[in-house]
């Protein structure tokens, strides 16, 4: 027997599905710890942690509510950590946590074959406008559109909805029950776009959505292939765009290292760049092979052919 315990929803349910005294309880950590205290919840007999997304919980801020958590299990259990990274933070509560652990780490693997990638080169005052202008004339589908921070995200869903789109914002800071009617929605074709932040999408799993676009240059190469994996799959086609500033020149490079290809440059047929000149961006392929894809002069495009590896996942196990 299983149960889900997670807060943003009414705790009745879930409580008297603990009283049958389930085998496997995932759960969010605020939520364990507010059935812990109510004696609801009992760790006593716990053989195995499982802490999924370790670095997505310290983003969270959960840190501090996990060791509250690990201090309520008995001492002799297996622990099974799992994180797309590995920062400092998460090998630090690792040691703190386990004994002589043992380390998997999976190499980094580069999106899908069925997806296609251009950039866009932008200011950050055309960023905004490149974007309307490319959802009315590009991107018809379903549409996931990233961000670096919340408060973008938010007034960017703002401003598309004004513009008559359906379109919902997904924040690492919202209820669950808004966090799930936002995801439900998106999925079931209530809205077409969906505004997210790194955080908000993981653990996203929608198998059709047509269009990634980066409307914020992702912090790190691990950011962008999880961005960019929330298209083409189920060997379904899909198209990923980066809006990018000469800024973000360094991490482009990085990134189509791991591609193994170049990210083709593009320029947005009858947008007005005013005196901005995309072709002078000053970007240079660091890649000598082939674009990742190819586009004629509608601006339509071919899926890439790219490298298939393994997605980058690292556990660190420990019996005792």
């Amino acid at each position: 027997k299983m149960v889900t315990i997670y807060g943003g929803v009414s705790a009745y349910t879930q409580t008297r599905a603990l009283r049958d005294d389930p085998e496997i309880v995932f759960g969010c950590p605020g939520r364990v710890l507010d059935l812990l205290q109510q004696k609801v919840l009992r760790l006593d007999q716990v053989e195995t942690l499982v802490l999924d997304e370790a670095d997505h919980m310290f983003d969270m801020g959960f840190l501090p509510d996990i060791r509250r958590i690990i201090a309520k299990l008995p001492e002799k259990r297996q622990n099974l950590f799992f994180s797309a990274t590995m920062p400092s933070y998460i090998r630090t509560l690792a040691d703190q946590v386990l004994k002589d652990p043992i380390t998997v780490q999976v190499d980094a693997r580069a999106p899908a074959e069925t997806v296609s990638h251009a950039l866009y080169p932008v200011t950050d005052s055309l960023r905004r406008p490149l974007l309307q202008k490319m959802l009315k004339s590009h991107a018809s589908g379903r549409v996931l559109i990233f961000t670096r921070t919340k408060h973008r995200a938010r007034s960017l869903a703002t401003v598309l909805e004004k513009q008559g789109h359906r379109v919902s914002a997904l924040q690492g800071n919202m209820p669950q029950n808004k966090r799930q009617r936002a995801i439900d929605g998106f999925r079931n074709g209530r809205y077409d776009i969906l505004v997210a932040t790194d955080i908000a999408a993981r653990g996203i799993d929608i198998t059709d959505v047509t269009h990634v676009i980066n409307y914020d240059m992702p912090s790190t190469v691990d950011a962008y292939t999880h961005r960019i994996g929330r298209t083409g799959r189920a060997l379904r086609s899909g198209t990923a765009y980066t809006l990018a500033t000469q800024a973000d020149e360094p991490l482009v490079h990085r990134v189509e290292k791991v591609l193994h290809a170049a990210i083709e440059r593009r320029t947005l047929e009858g947008f007005d760049y005013g005196s901005f000149s995309p072709q002078n961006q000053g970007y240079r392929s660091t890649e000598k092979k082939a674009a990742l894809s190819r586009s004629d002069h509608r601006g339509g495009m071919t899926a890439p052919p790219q490298r298939r590896g393994t997605q980058r996942r690292r556990r660190i196990s420990k019996r005792g």
